[in-house]
């Protein structure tokens, strides 16, 4: 016997049980984004409409966060805040190159400068996927794999920018498994499908990777427009929307199966949200506003946190939070220190998670976005519009009544806070992403040469002869 093999062998052994055991402490992270889903569209946040038993199931065995906010209510800007846990105005994507998102070809996109929780993440030996709608650029040097994820499968963009919709002259939908185009959405019945495609990559990257740390974002394209569901779902639905919510239902009770199964549920936090209010279809619940509003229901998402163990069961916090703070929340879990050349505006908000008694929000203040615009501050109870209205969300969660005159010296105190972010941010913010020569990822059908890849807000200032 070859002792010497022998003793390297035992020692690699007891070298990789030692980083396993080290990684293990700390804990898988899981993130489902949905699009365009409302306060009000899952049973747990009210609605009586969609039928969600496995988000029912999750806020019983986990928390509620019914005060969480994006910090803008459009799809672009509201991602680039999750990755960066920063506003969008401060990394430069609260409005695109021609338009408040991203559309096909832009030359704008998240700076790979920028430092996004996947990047954050992998200094702890995380192993990091997407799956699912990325919107954060399609120019090379802005995807995913660029952006500090392992793997990627997914569209680069919003689900609507098709050659379905005709009132823009899209290109074919791209499904993309790292930066290769792997086939293209040509009609609804493949727009029905992303949503199961996106769960079993998610699924099959938790299995090949349950023995490491990893970080799997699930940004579903679902319930973005257009809308329809596999036709097992739309069976029974009496609408697309409603086919769609239970749709998603259905495959988050899968994702926490799969957990369970593997063992995996008391290492694994999971946090299920929305990237912005509601769009046409969907509902807001009490909130006033929609998608693209400064009003509660553009910002204001239903959220639900998991993590057997460690999140207490059937809780609910109202302290106010938001995606802001997943960065430096995962940041603290994973023993991160968060980088120190840069600001970074969320917090870390595990002691509201882990339910601690006393805990509160670390923000004094909030702000909104509209148009890519500073339009709002919440501070406490009292929120504040750029436009003068003043509400108290304790008191008046609809946003009914303005009660500006009577509260002069709280209006004058949000009004220094707008006026002090606009300052303070214009000191410090960051360079958007630019490249030169960008172009669409396919061509337009029908078309030759290198019309065929013009950026599509190109191509529409063309036509209109701008």
């Amino acid at each position: 016997m070859n002792y010497s093999k022998l003793i390297l062998a035992l020692a690699v052994s007891f070298v990789t049980f030692i980083v396993r055991s080290q990684d293990r402490k700390v804990p898988n992270i899981v993130v489902i984004f949905i699009d365009d889903m409302g306060y009000g569209d899952i049973t747990p946040f009210g609605s009586t409409t969609n039928y969600t038993p496995n988000l029912v199931k999750m806020a019983k065995e986990g928390m509620k966060l019914t005060s969480f906010y994006v910090a803008s209510p459009v799809c672009t800007p509201s991602r680039a805040s999750l990755m960066t846990g920063c506003y969008p105005q401060r990394v430069g994507l609260n409005w695109g190159s021609d338009h408040i998102v991203l559309f096909p070809g832009d030359p704008h996109g998240l700076n790979p400068k920028e430092i996004t929780i996947a990047e954050l993440l992998k200094t702890k030996n995380y192993v990091t996927g997407c799956f699912g709608k990325w919107h954060l650029g399609d120019q090379p040097g802005f995807l995913p794999l660029d952006q500090g994820f392992d793997e990627f499968y997914g569209i680069p963009y919003s689900s609507d920018m098709w050659i379905g919709n005709k009132n823009w002259k899209f290109p074919d939908l791209p499904v993309m498994r790292g930066n290769t185009i792997e086939y293209l959405v040509e009609d609804m019945a493949g727009q029905a499908k992303l949503c199961s495609r996106f769960t079993e990559e998610a699924i099959s990257f938790i299995k090949r990777n349950k023995e490491k740390p990893f970080f799997c974002y699930i940004p579903q394209a679902f319930v973005h427009a257009p809308r329809m569901a596999s036709p097992e779902f739309m069976a029974n639905a009496k609408t697309a929307e409603e086919g769609q919510i239970e749709e998603i239902d259905w495959n988050v009770g899968q994702i926490l199966e799969t957990l369970k199964d593997l063992k995996l549920d008391k290492s694994t936090l999971v946090l299920f949200t929305s990237d912005n209010g509601p769009a046409g279809g969907l509902s807001a619940g009490p909130l006033r506003g929609r998608k693209a509003s400064v009003y509660e229901g553009g910002h204001r998402v239903p959220t639900i946190a998991w993590w057997p163990g460690r999140i207490p069961s059937e809780s609910e916090c109202d302290e106010l939070t938001g995606t802001i703070d997943l960065l430096p929340t995962f940041a603290g879990l994973a023993k991160i220190d968060l980088p120190n050349d840069r600001v970074i505006d969320g917090k870390d908000i595990w002691p509201l998670l882990a339910g601690r008694v006393g805990a509160k929000t670390p923000h004094d203040r909030f702000f909104y976005q509209q148009k890519g615009n500073l339009s709002a501050v919440r501070s406490g109870d009292w929120k504040l519009l750029t436009n003068g209205e003043l509400y108290n969300l304790k008191e008046d969660l609809a946003e009914s009544l303005d009660v500006a005159d009577e509260n002069p010296e709280v209006v004058k105190k949000l009004q220094r806070m707008l006026r002090d972010f606009d300052i303070e941010i214009s000191s410090n913010k960051r360079e958007v992403g630019i490249v030169e020569g960008s172009r669409t990822l396919v061509p337009r059908p029908g078309v030759v040469g290198e019309d065929a890849y013009l950026p599509t807000l190109v191509l529409m200032k063309r036509d209109k002869g701008q």
